[in-house]
């Protein structure tokens, strides 16, 4: 940390209640967003309240210090971005501060999705729907003017803010909306002044406003200024709506909200050429739909190849869809309002050649994931080239729209581009993404020209270069082009509000002029020469021409500089890994700590600042960075909810194992990766072992001396452990069977701690005629090893299984775990710590105990021979588990069995992540991670729970006396093969042991 900064976070701490970062690792969280660009900032400070927002405003101005509003993150322009404060709103200012019956009071750092999930219960919305509307805020919907797929219904935010209270740039607060003009003259108050000076403003120039004013139906470039002043009244309020932070910081909105729609559908229309969904899109609007979205071929076949339900939707003729959607008071309107579009578009033009209806709530969610879902996976192609939101936010007037299109097509020729489109056609609106590689200096040359082109083709047909994602970085440099001398009349508003230039500079009104390609995000290896003319690629095609023999960063895991390279940059800062609906599960930590370190984008910039040189390779050795690297618990929900499927549980290892070769584990996590041996030893002294699991003081002992969270459920260890009884029963020779065998690896909660579940397992495949073999020699898997970075053992008992397993793969043994941790174990991290052929073979050979039966049944193997079960079971599935399989093989086979009620409790994370839960530091935060699903076992309708992974089990029996078995034993139980369960089923009576 510099001197400046230190002095900064230094004068800050003394005004603030809230929180100032100035340190290395925290700014470069806060140097990107979802667009192409990074800036480093001098400071981020996460404001508490307005006091402290008027605090910083102050000192920013008596100190020149530019300030930069964030809510979070997810900008495309990159416009919350600067060399200034940094004031993240997302973090501490996110209340909804009142409900009223026509409109809502809130924060700016409040969540627009959550927002409308707590005004769903009124049977109201907030309309504005922007792509992004799961985790931004509201602060930035407002200062953005932010829109969506419904503006056909709803407008932008501009038409639903009633009021703002905002602090000035010099500090002062004030609550703007509609204000009298007349009135004001008789005040010398500051918004009274405001008043006069921006009424003045705007009617000395209303020529220049009304001769610049595109014909586009919406219009987010500049400051708008055409609807400010209607007679007397002068909308501060309307002013401040788009103005990207620059004229002055929200801290309250308040917002006019809407009646939910009673009914609604979708009509999907298909295209054999883009341009007659164009065409279709100009006539839809007069019939009253809601929203009208158009998608092209290369969109629509990502989709077909992510989801087989959208290739039985999507014909290979399909070049372009229109979704469609009308609302309406009763369904008949709705049917009506869908079949006069199909009429329409179809009967009367000929434009499409096929329509799909859907009026079902499953089926139009199912057509609205196309392109919630789709656009951002376009992150997932291969290669080096991304598709990069630089021109991405396009209007023209409806009218123009089929004729812009073939423009559109001759500029990306001109420039040798392909590009991916998606838009709101049924206003004009185009979100274009050209594949470009920001590391290739022609590219980025290519970049300006490109967009320059592209504009000034806007400009031809009246449209404009931003509708709805701000100027920001992206798009201020060409607004001198596109208003002329109006731009001077921007250029005097700003000094209004902010005659210092320190709110958000360089955004809407630049005196620096920058170009499109300054400040552009980092993306190659530092000290890699890339030479555009080589021959040399790998296998991803990314050019390879500089010597690799003494990287950045030593890697421990099993990669080249290269791919850990591509993994982080294919991070392109969506901010998704920021939601927090009900129906996903990243990130389980973010959930109840929503702060930027938590996520797996920040964790994502993290790496690739180390890897391109902008943070000092040392740093990974720090604790620091530790810390923020143990934020991530390796559940694996990020990388497949992820829409590129970036791979943040590999870089975190990465991460937590440069620091764990040069330090070592902590005593704790040494303790809990070695469970295996401490059970061992335990076994020993069972009876005193047990005891003392069972003892409060015996376990404020444990825990003083271990780090082990004395008020953890733990279970106690069995009378004999599975690989032993495994012996005596001969499972630990190969099986001479025919056909179907398999090779169970146990792990360490089935031997040691519950051997009932391993019997059970056999049993069931025995049941099925399916050979069993143990290998007596087999360790642990090593997941919580590898989870904590531990990865130099690691590696030698991965290197060790692999062996055992390999061969019996190769002898026709397929590998089976009850443990999902233990499979995800096998399947996806040994790959990464042994550099051999063998492991490749032991994942692909390798099965969850779950998985493996279902797929048995759907093969028609499984038999079905089941006894009546009469019990209601709340099922959690494990996020390994889910890593694994999505389908929940678990829950479907629970419900093969007679009698069994199954209710999957769709909880989310349970908070445990394996050994994390269990440590003293981690406890209370892991309760709160699954308080969820600790609440929902307490459900009278719920008598039994049942999960496939151990240690979810525990978080399960926490707080309630209700038991948690695994599925296998309540499958086993209908099987008629262990009814001892049954007696195992009564509830808990021991406060600090799980049965």
């Amino acid at each position: 940390m510099d001197q400046e900064r230190e002095r900064v976070q230094a004068d800050l701490r003394g005004l603030l209640e809230g929180e100032i970062r100035c340190d290395d690792a925290f700014l470069q969280m806060y140097s990107s967003d979802a667009s192409i660009f990074e800036i480093k900032p001098l400071g981020v400070v996460r404001p508490r309240n307005t006091a402290d927002v008027v605090a910083c405003v102050q000192y920013a101005s008596e100190n020149q210090l530019p300030i930069h509003a964030r809510g979070a993150g997810t900008g495309l322009a990159g416009e919350s971005l600067g060399r200034g404060l940094v004031l993240d709103f997302s973090h501490a200012m996110r209340r909804i501060l009142q409900v009223d019956a026509n409109s809502v009071t809130a924060q700016p750092g409040v969540i627009l999705g959550r927002l409308n999930e707590q005004l769903a219960a009124q049977g109201r919305c907030f309309g504005p729907d922007p792509a992004n509307r799961a985790v931004t805020t509201i602060g930035s919907v407002v200062a953005i003017d932010a829109g969506g797929s419904h503006w056909l219904r709803y407008g932008s935010a501009r038409r639903h803010v009633k009021s703002l209270k905002v602090v000035l740039a010099n500090g002062e607060t004030l609550t703007v909306g509609q204000h009298s003009w007349q009135e004001s003259l008789h005040r010398t108050d500051t918004l009274s002044m405001l008043v006069q000076r921006v009424g003045q403003l705007i009617q000395s120039n209303s020529g220049l406003i009304t001769q610049y004013r595109s014909h586009a139906p919406i219009d987010r470039s500049g400051y708008r200024l055409d609807d400010v002043v209607v007679g007397d009244q002068v909308d501060l309020a309307r002013l401040l709506v788009g103005s990207e932070g620059t004229l002055a910081l929200f801290t309250e909105a308040t917002l006019a909200t809407e009646p939910l729609p009673r009914h609604r559908g979708i009509v999907l229309l298909l295209f054999d050429r883009l341009e007659s969904a164009a065409n279709a899109a100009i006539e839809l609007p007069r019939l009253g739909v809601s929203a009208c979205d158009l998608m092209d071929r290369r969109l629509l076949r990502l989709a077909c190849e992510s989801d087989a339900a959208y290739e039985l939707l999507l014909p290979p003729e399909t070049e372009a869809i229109l979704l469609v959607e009308k609302t309406g008071d009763t369904a008949a309107e709705v049917r009506e309002g869908l079949a006069q579009v199909v009429h329409l578009i179809r009967r009367r033009r000929r434009l499409a050649f096929d329509a799909k209806t859907a009026v079902e709530r499953d089926d139009i969610e199912l057509f609205w994931q196309l392109p919630q879902r789709v656009v951002p996976t376009l992150y997932r192609l291969k290669g080096s080239t991304r598709p990069l939101p630089f021109v991405e936010d396009i209007v023209v007037p409806p009218p123009e729209l089929p004729a812009f299109l073939v423009s559109l097509q001759n500029v990306l020729k001109k420039h040798q581009v392909t590009a991916s489109l998606y838009g709101h056609a049924g206003h004009g609106q185009l979100h274009i993404r050209p594949f470009l590689d920001l590391s290739d200096p022609e590219h980025v040359r290519r970049m300006q020209h490109l967009a320059s082109d592209l504009y000034r083709e806007v400009l031809n047909v009246g449209g404009t270069v931003s509708g709805e994602h701000a100027d920001g970085l992206s798009r201020t440099w060409f607004l001198r082009e596109q208003f002329g001398p109006l731009y001077r009349v921007f250029e005097q508003l700003k000094r209004i509000f902010d005659p210092q230039n320190i709110l958000n500079p360089g955004k809407i009104v630049d005196s620096q002029g920058q170009s499109l390609t300054q400040n552009l995000r980092p993306v190659s290896p530092a000290g890699q020469v890339r030479d555009v003319l080589s021959d040399s690629s790998d296998p991803d095609g990314v050019l390879l021409t500089a010597s690799t023999a003494n990287p950045l960063v030593q890697l421990e895991l099993n990669w080249s500089q290269n791919e850990i390279m591509q993994a982080a940059r294919s991070c392109n800062g969506c901010g998704g890994c920021r939601s927090q609906a009900d129906a996903e599960r990243m990130c389980p930590i973010f959930r109840f700590a929503p702060s930027e370190e938590a996520t797996p984008r920040a964790k994502a910039n993290l790496m690739r600042a180390f890897l391109t040189g902008h943070l000092d390779a040392s740093l990974l050795k720090s604790p620091a960075i530790k810390d923020l690297a143990d934020l991530c618990v390796n559940c694996h929900q990020c990388r497949i909810e992820c829409p590129a499927n970036v791979n943040i549980p590999r870089l975190m290892v990465e991460c937590k194992a440069q620091y764990v070769t040069d330090n070592g584990l902590s005593t704790s996590d040494w303790i809990l990766s070695r469970l295996d041996t401490f059970a061992a030893w335990g076994s020993l002294i069972r009876p005193l072992a047990n005891w003392a699991i069972g003892n409060r003081t015996a376990r404020w002992l444990i825990e003083k001396l271990t780090g082990v969270a004395q008020g953890r459920k733990l279970p106690r260890l069995a009378n004999r452990n599975f690989l032993r009884q495994a012996a005596r029963r001969k499972l630990t020779r190969p099986s001479r069977r025919t056909g179907r065998k398999i090779v169970y690896f146990v792990d360490v909660y089935a031997n040691w701690f519950d051997p009932q579940l391993a019997e059970a397992f056999v049993a069931i495949m025995e049941h099925n005629k399916v050979g069993v073999f143990v290998h007596p020699q087999q360790q642990q898997s090593a997941m919580a090893m590898i989870s904590m970075g531990g990865v130099e053992k690691a590696r030698r008992i991965a290197a060790y299984n692999v062996g055992l397993l390999a061969d019996a793969v190769r002898q026709g043994y397929h590998i089976v775990a009850t443990e999902p941790s233990a499979a995800l174990a096998l399947t996806h991290e040994y790959p990464y710590l042994v550099d051999d052929e063998d492991a490749l073979l032991v994942a692909t050979n390798t099965s969850e105990a779950c998985s493996y039966l279902w797929k048995m049944h759907q093969l028609g193997d499984l038999e079905l021979d089941l006894k009546p079960v009469n019990l209601s079971v709340g099922y959690h599935e494990p996020c390994h588990a889910r890593a694994l399989d999505p389908l929940s093989p678990g829950a479907n086979l629970l419900r093969l069995v007679p009698g069994l009620s199954v209710t999957e409790l769709n909880s989310g994370c349970s908070g445990m992540a394996g050994t994390y839960g269990m440590k003293r530091d981690n406890y209370r935060n892991s309760i709160r991670a699954g308080w969820r699903l600790i609440s929902a076992m307490r459900s009278p309708a719920i008598q039994v729970g049942t999960t496939e992974c151990s240690c979810c089990k525990l978080q399960m029996e926490q707080g309630n006396r209700k038991v948690t078995v695994h599925p296998l034993k309540l499958l086993a139980l209908a099987y008629g093969l262990m009814p001892d369960v049954a007696h195992q089923l009564q509830p808990l009576n021991e406060d600090l042991v799980a049965r």
